[in-house]
This record gives structure tokens, sequence and C-alpha cells, in this order.
């Protein structure tokens, strides 16, 4: 699912600026250079495609459509499953989650669930799935990364567009009536620069930090119930102590769908 705040927050931005741009000066074409546009874009992506992994690089396409689309966190799904499975665990043993298996959807939920099956250690499970966080989280991290990277190499081309600009035009200091609209073409480098840190690279970064942040805790949820259905935990005390992982629009919702169907 597109996450619409991503999309909109771009947009938007730029719908600003052109009107701004408009509205101050009447002519779209006075900011609109194109050596100023490869050396500011261009720059800021040749720095970022050098600075960042060669899977995130040669996987842009997937990388940006990722950025734009919304991940699937379902707490609530996850922690009823976890309460029921904690149950039935109570009632008919570890093993009886066996049957469950193919119905779990959440990869990392079956691959917990699945170890718990097979017998595996709680401190062996714990490290195994603790990994598996750690590793989807450097990815996620990877990733914003090379968002981060257009923040910050976009405003040092615009800077370095500009340096150009200002040689060219000391270059016509004898032609007064240049210098005008050479120290214009001079700063739309800078102008390039900034838009491209502030309006797509550095809000994109992080949006992708705080998604990073809300699947860390979506699994670290789903690992400590696990854990504690292989410990025999009360399935009451579980659903009380994984409600303190839930946002609290997500305990809002958890609750009420919870008294509505004890009603």
């Amino acid at each position: 699912m597109m996450d619409i705040t991503v999309i909109i927050g771009v947009i938007l931005g730029f719908i600003l600026m052109f009107y701004g741009i408009i509205s101050g000066s009447g002519e779209m074409s006075t900011f609109i250079n194109i050596p100023s546009i490869v050396i500011t874009f261009g720059g800021a992506l040749s720095s970022a495609i050098t600075a960042n992994k060669k899977n995130v690089v040669f996987g842009i396409v997937g990388v940006i459509m990722r950025a734009i689309r919304e991940p699937k966190i379902d707490y609530v799904g996850n922690l009823r499953t976890l309460v029921t499975f904690s149950e039935k665990a109570r009632r008919e043993g570890l093993l009886s989650l066996e049957a469950n298996l193919e119905e779990i959807t959440d990869p990392f939920l079956k691959k917990a669930v699945q170890l718990v099956v097979d017998g595996t250690e709680p401190e062996v499970l714990r490290s195994m799935m603790e990994i598996e966080i750690d590793r989807a989280t450097a990815e996620m991290m990877d990733e914003k990364a090379f968002f981060d990277s257009l923040g910050t190499f976009g405003p040092a081309f615009g800077m370095i567009g500009t340096l150009v600009g200002l040689i060219i035009m000391l270059q016509q200091l004898n032609n007064p009536e240049t210098l005008g609209p050479s120290m214009a073409i001079a700063l739309i480098t800078t102008l390039y620069g900034s838009i491209l840190a502030n309006i797509v690279g550095l809000p994109v970064a992080e949006k992708m930090s705080k998604r990073s942040a809300d699947l860390e805790l979506s699994k670290r949820m789903v690992l400590e119930g696990v854990i504690s259905i292989q410990a025999g935990e009360n399935p009451r005390v579980l659903e009380e102590k994984l409600k303190s992982y839930l946002p609290t629009s997500e305990r809002k919702k958890y609750e009420a769908q919870t008294q509505g169907a004890g009603a």
C-alpha cells in the first residue's frame, strides 16, 4: 500500500515552491538552467552511488518503491494470534501449534513459532530471532542511507555549481550587463541543492528511519510473545505484557475489538 503522506509531502513541497516562484517573479524560465541541474542532481547522484552499497545502488528502483510504499505492520493481528497460540499451547502443548503454521502470514512470526515447535532452546531462539531483527533493521538503514546521501551531497554540489558560476561571472567583469544574469544562474545551483535535500532526500530518509523503528518494535513484540508462550506463561499476563508494545492508536484499536468480541 502506498504511503500517501510521502507522495503528498513531496508534491506539496514542489507546488508551494513553484507558487512562490511564479507569484514572486512571474517567470518560471528564470529558475530553469540545464547545466545547473546537471551539476547539482547529477553530482549528488554520482556521490550517492559512490557512498552506498552496490546492492542498494543497483536495486534503486526497488528502493524508491519501498520508500513510497507503507510496510504492513499488523500489531493487532499479531497480538491476537499470539494470545490465541498461548491459550492453545497451555491446553494442548507446544507441538499443537504446528497445525497453525500454514495460516501464519507474518514470516517473522512463522519462523519463531516453527523454532518453538522444533524444540529450540529459548536462549538459542532469542539469539536467532534477534539476528533476524538486526538484519532487517540494517537493510532498511542501508536504504535510508541512500536518501541521506542525497540530502548531504545535494547542497554540497549546489555550492560547487555556484562556485563554477561565480568563476564564469568573474571572467566577464568587463561586461557589466552580464553580471546580474550570471549571478542569478550561479545561485540557482544552490537552490537546486536545497530543493533536493529538503523536499526529497532528508524527509524520505526521516520517514524510513521511523518505519524502521516501528518494524523493529513489532518484531520485538512478536519475539517476546513467542518466548512467553514457550515458557508457558499465563495468556492473560502475556496479553497485558504485549499490549505495552502497541502504539497508542493500535492499543485503542485492540481494546475496542476485544470489548466488541466480549460483548
